[in-house]
């Protein structure tokens, strides 16, 4: 199965700690968070990895082939990761993922296991939301119906509407995933939309016709590091529980 991590911004919020490190490689609760993400997908059964670089790739490169010795991994650049958007950077990873169903990641989230697993349970088409805890007018939101399906996502939806905050993994089919490429192709290509959030597209694709379901992930944990404030109050979070056991099956490695 196939996952596609995006990790190409420079980080501006989270200076000094990415003035030379990229975001994906701070560590949180010990464990760079790359390094978190990609040892939770091999241990769900993803096995094809496409990471979206930008600011720093060398180091993300090195870092990841130090981690995953033989991991089967395509790394995609994006030059203008100083003035472009996410949906600038998954639409470059189109060549790799287009027909084929995918999991979504930014590359700054902190998650828990359990995240993924009832993601792949669930089964695509679907996308992650948390509806425990506050959910700040910044935060991308989602509305559905009663049967969760997907309304309306983005920063613009309001609160008080909201099923919750979409923490940024979801999980597409094949099927889904030549529709959310097209919509971004449009945009991005077309439309001129280089700074668009990727969430853009999907509404347009929801507006066309695609289903996506809300999956709330209750009180599991998901948060995106963003700000200095993110950074220490996942460390927090995270000195409570047992350390992160950074071990995977070599198997899932073999060239």
């Amino acid at each position: 199965m196939k996952a596609v991590i995006l990790a190409a911004g420079c980080a501006t919020r989270l200076r000094p700690h990415s003035d030379d490190t990229p975001k994906t490689l701070l560590p949180v609760g010990g464990v760079p968070i790359l390094r978190r993400t990609i040892t939770s997908l091999l241990r769900c059964g993803f096995d094809q990895f496409v990471i979206g670089t930008g600011y720093l790739e060398h180091m993300v490169r090195d870092a990841v082939a130090s981690w995953f010795p033989g991991l089967d991994v395509t790394y995609v650049t994006n030059k203008d990761f100083r003035t472009t958007n996410n949906g600038y950077s998954l639409l470059l990873c189109r060549p790799h993922v287009e027909n084929d169903g995918f999991i979504l990641l930014d590359g700054d989230v902190v998650f828990d296991l359990d995240v993924i697993e009832t993601l792949v349970e669930r089964g695509p088409d679907c996308l992650a939301v948390r509806s425990v805890g506050e959910i700040c007018l910044e935060e991308v939101k989602v509305t559905a119906d009663n049967q969760d399906r997907c309304l309306a996502i983005g920063k613009h939806v309001p609160v008080r509407s909201a099923m919750g905050e979409s923490v940024g993994i979801e999980l597409f089919s094949a099927a889904s995933s030549r529709r959310l490429f097209a919509a971004l192709h449009q945009r991005v290509r077309e439309q001129g939309l280089v700074n668009e959030y990727y969430e853009a597209a999907f509404q347009q694709i929801i507006d066309e016709g695609t289903t996506l379901y809300g999956v709330d992930i209750g009180t599991m944990y998901a948060s995106e590091i963003d700000t200095i404030e993110d950074l220490m109050l996942a460390n927090a979070r995270l000195a409570q529980r047992p350390a992160f056991d950074v071990r995977i099956d070599a198997v899932r490695l073999a060239v």
